[in-house]
C-alpha cells in the first residue's frame, strides 16, 4: 500500500524481533485459558472499591461523593498506565515487562490494604491502577500468538476473561469484605498479583520487541499512529461511550441497592453483580463474527443497546429484575463494542499493537473515568433517573459518530511500523 501524503517515514521491525507464532501454528488452549485468568485478575483491580464506597466513607468519616473519587483516580491510573507504560509492550521483552508491573501493583494492594487514611487509600489506587494495565499487554500478546485465521476468536476468548474480572471483582471485594473486612480485599489481591507474575514468568514464551527506538520516541510514535490510523480514534471514541455508560451504572448502582429502595447490604451489591457476568457468552461469538467482516453492524447494534441498557435502568429503581436486566444488556453492548474494536485496531499495525491498544484502551478508559465521575456527581444532585439519563445520551452521541464513518476510516492500514 502506498504511503499516505503527509505521513511520517515508516521503519521496519527490527531484526530481532520474534516472529509471531501464530503464522506458523496454533496457540494451546492452556496458555489461552492462562492469558484470560491473567488479564481478568489485573484488571480486577480497577473495580474492587466499587461495591464497598458506602463502607469506605463511614470508615474514613467522609462523604459517599468523596468515596467516589476513588473509583474515578482508579481508572485516571489506568489511563496513564495505557498512555506511558503500555507502550512500552513494543520496546521491551512482554514476558518480563508484565511481570515487573504485576509486582509493583502487589506492593501497590499491599499499601492500599494497610492504609491509614483516605489519601493513602487514592494515592495506592492510582498507582495500583496504572500498574493493571499489564492486561493489555497480555491481550495483544495473546493476538500476536495466534493464527490470523482464528485471531479474532482468540482475542474474544482472552477478552472473556478480563471482562469476566470486571464484573466478579465486585461479587469477589464485596463478599470478602463482609466475611474478613475491606482490607483483606487488598491484601488478597497483592497476594494474587505476586502469584501471578511468577506464573507468567514460567509459561509465557519469550517475545522479542518489534521496535529499538527510544522510550520517548515510542511515545512520539505512539502520537503519529494516532494521524495515521482514523480508524483507531474512530474505535476508542465508539467505546468511551459505551463504557462511560457501563461505569457510570456500576459506579452508583451500589448507592441505589444500599439506599432505602432496596436496602441491601454490600455483599447483596456483589451478588448483584453476577447478573451482568451473564454477557461474558458473548465474546466468543462476536469474535467469530468479527472475523468474518461483520464489525460495523454490530458496533452501531452495541451502541443502540448501550442507550436501551440505560434506559431500562432508569425503569429498574425499584425492581431488582430490570435493574438486573439492565446490567446484562450493558454489558453485552460494551463486550461487543470491544471485542470489534479490537479486531480493528490489531490488524492496523502489527508491529505497533502495544501502542495501538494503548491509544484505544486509554480513549476507552478515559470515556469510563469521566462516566464514574458524572455519575456519582448526577446521582447525588438528581438520583438515578439522572444516572439513566445520563447513560443513554452517551452511546446515542457514539451512534451519531457511527453513521458519518466511512469505509476509509475503517480500512486496515498497511502492515507497518510509524517512528
Amino acid at each position: 500500500m502506498a504511503q499516505p501524503s503527509g505521513s511520517t517515514p515508516i521503519v521496519r521491525p527490527t531484526a530481532d524481533a520474534t516472529a509471531s507464532p501464530g503464522s506458523t501454528g496454533a496457540i494451546s488452549g492452556w496458555l489461552v485459558a492462562l492469558l484470560a485468568v491473567a488479564t481478568g485478575l489485573s484488571v480486577a483491580n480497577l473495580y474492587y472499591a466499587q461495591p464497598l464506597l458506602s463502607t469506605l466513607a463511614q470508615v474514613f468519616g467522609i462523604s459517599a461523593a468523596t468515596a467516589g473519587v476513588l473509583a474515578t483516580v482508579t481508572q485516571i491510573g489506568y489511563v496513564l498506565g495505557m498512555l506511558f507504560l503500555v507502550p512500552l509492550g513494543d520496546r521491551f521483552e512482554k514476558r518480563r515487562l508484565a511481570a515487573v508491573l504485576l509486582a509493583v501493583t502487589s506492593l501497590a494492594m499491599a499499601i492500599a490494604g494497610a492504609a491509614t487514611g483516605f489519601p493513602m487509600l487514592v494515592l495506592a489506587s492510582l498507582v495500583s491502577g496504572a500498574t493493571s494495565v499489564v492486561a493489555q499487554i497480555l491481550v495483544p500478546f495473546a493476538a500476536s500468538l495466534a493464527p490470523d485465521h482464528a485471531r479474532g476468536r482468540i482475542v474474544g476468548r482472552v477478552m472473556a476473561g478480563l471482562l469476566t474480572g470486571i464484573l466478579l471483582s465486585r461479587t469477589l471485594s464485596s463478599v470478602v469484605a463482609d466475611a474478613a473486612g475491606w482490607r483483606v480485599v487488598y491484601l488478597g489481591s497483592a497476594v494474587l498479583m505476586a502469584v501471578l507474575a511468577l506464573a507468567l514468568v514460567l509459561a509465557l514464551p519469550k517475545h522479542s520487541p518489534t521496535t529499538d527506538l527510544p522510550y520517548h520516541h515510542v511515545l512520539r510514535s505512539t502520537v503519529r499512529l494516532i494521524r495515521a490510523h482514523p480508524a483507531l480514534m474512530r474505535r476508542g471514541l465508539y467505546q468511551a461511550a459505551l463504557f462511560g455508560t457501563f461505569s457510570a451504572f456500576w459506579s452508583t448502582v451500589s448507592f441505589l441497592l444500599t439506599g432505602p429502595a432496596f436496602r441491601y447490604p454490600a455483599s447483596g451489591v456483589g451478588i448483584f453483580a453476577l447478573v451482568g457476568a451473564a454477557g461474558v457468552v458473548v465474546a466468543p461469538l462476536v469474535g467469530r463474527w468479527a472475523d468474518r467482516g461483520r464489525g460495523r453492524p454490530l458496533t452501531g447494534a452495541a451502541l443502540l443497546l448501550g442507550a436501551i441498557g440505560a434506559l431500562v435502568a432508569g425503569l429498574g429503581g425499584h425492581d431488582i429484575v430490570v435493574l438486573g436486566l439492565a446490567a446484562i444488556l450493558l454489558d453485552v453492548a460494551v463486550q461487543t463494542a470491544l471485542i470489534l474494536g479490537q479486531h480493528v485496531v490489531y490488524q492496523l499495525d502489527p508491529s505497533a499493537r502495544a501502542r495501538l491498544n494503548s491509544v484505544f484502551i486509554g480513549i476507552f478508559f478515559a470515556g469510563g473515568a469521566l462516566g464514574s465521575q458524572l455519575g456519582t456527581i448526577v446521582y447525588h444532585a438528581q438520583g438515578w433517573w439522572a444516572v439513566a439519563a445520563l447513560g443513554a445520551v452517551l452511546p446515542l452521541l457514539g451512534l451519531l459518530y457511527w453513521m458519518t464513518e466511512r469505509r476509509a476510516d475503517r480500512a486496515p492500514a498497511a502492515n507497518n511500523s510509524l517512528n
